[in-house]
């Protein structure tokens, strides 16, 4: 999606290690970059990251513009400097911002969603599910399903300070407090709980009382894919994580105790619905607004030129066989020298 602002741009507040990130998605603009929101003059159009900068502290009349993460991002996380494919621009908020309608609120809320959108939207859904591909696509596939007869339900952990939390789960805002709810109305449920990949990575903090969390579930599952949990869950019970959105495509049934940008359109069990969401959608048009029209995507070989959804998720995929591959030899590679050096030892006996 090409986003329509208008010159002059100014770009708030990046640190030099993401400036190329900025001008891949943004260059098309012929943005400056400043260090502070008062240095973007009345009238311009200032592009910052997320919504800790409130729109007061910028002159009269600058348009501002939010920017994060899109929904398939890259293959490794953020926090470990892996480069994005996928960004979102947003003029009214930021869609994990539950507090106030944003660009992704209004288009479900009020958009209109053609045919060509749906059928599109059809065959993005079965790409995902043949793929596999998600935001980050990290994890291995050595996870085993658990032998049981109970129905399995996957808690997804999220880094406990992060907006999306503080902004959109306005009664329960801790990974603990989410078990304790589910244990207690699902007591006879296996429950798998996998914690952040930020959190697992030792990027971010654990929640608060996160360490009881493994007293509380059945299964604690730090190294596996979110594919493998998804194909094991027959539900997934979560506060505001994209994973959510990520088991609906998948054809999951999803609690949400929070109000992510993908509740309250029918599609989900609702804990606590935002009662702005008044309009019942079905799972195509939200994929539509979601990852069609809402995101923009760029590939790092592909200077500022646009490209689509479908072609970021065979890229990602592809990337993601590259990297399983290279683990692979890696792993494989001390076997095979000790295998040279106990031939080594035989020959000399010999």
């Amino acid at each position: 999606m090409i986003i329509n602002i208008k010159p002059p741009v100014y770009i708030v507040g990046v640190k030099r290690f993401w400036k190329p990130s900025w001008q891949q998605f943004f260059g098309y603009l012929k943005p400056q970059f400043v260090a502070k929101p008062s240095q973007v003059p009345s009238g311009a159009s200032a592009l910052i990251w997320g919504v800790q900068t409130p729109t007061s502290a910028f002159n009269k009349n600058v348009t501002l513009y939010r920017v994060e993460d899109g929904f398939l991002r890259s293959v490794g996380l953020g926090a470990e400097f892996a480069r994005p494919c996928s960004w979102v621009v947003d003029s009214r908020g930021m869609y994990f911002d539950a507090t106030q309608p944003s660009d992704l609120e209004h288009q479900l809320q009020h958009g209109k969603f053609t045919q060509d959108d749906k059928q599109r939207a059809d065959a993005l859904i079965q790409q995902l599910n043949t793929s596999g591909v998600n935001k980050y696509n990290t994890g291995n596939n050595h996870w085993q399903r658990p032998t049981t007869d109970k129905r399995i339900i996957l808690v997804p952990g999220q880094v406990e300070s992060d907006a999306s939390i503080q902004l959109g789960s306005p009664a329960v805002k801790t990974n603990i407090g989410l078990l304790e709810q589910v244990r207690t109305q699902n007591p006879d449920a296996y429950i798998i709980y996998k914690p952040h990949p930020d959190v697992v990575a030792g990027a971010r903090a654990a929640g608060q009382g996160e360490e009881r969390a493994k007293q509380l579930c059945d299964d604690y599952v730090t190294s596996a894919s979110i594919n493998q949990v998804f194909a094991a869950a027959e539900e997934v019970h979560t506060l505001t994580s994209l994973s959510g959105f990520e088991a609906l495509v998948r054809g999951k049934k999803v609690h949400c105790y929070g109000q992510p940008f993908y509740s309250g359109w029918g599609l989900t069990e609702d804990h606590n619905p935002q009662p702005r969401r008044t309009r019942q959608l079905a799972l195509n048009e939200l994929v539509a607004a979601t990852l069609i029209h809402y995101p923009m995507y760029r590939l790092a070989n592909s200077g500022s030129k646009e490209v689509t959804p479908e072609q970021v998720i065979k890229c990602l995929q592809k990337q993601r066989q590259q990297q399983t591959s290279i683990t692979a030899k890696t792993l494989a590679l001390p076997s095979q020298m000790l295998k040279k050096s106990a031939r080594k030892l035989l020959n000399l006996w010999r």
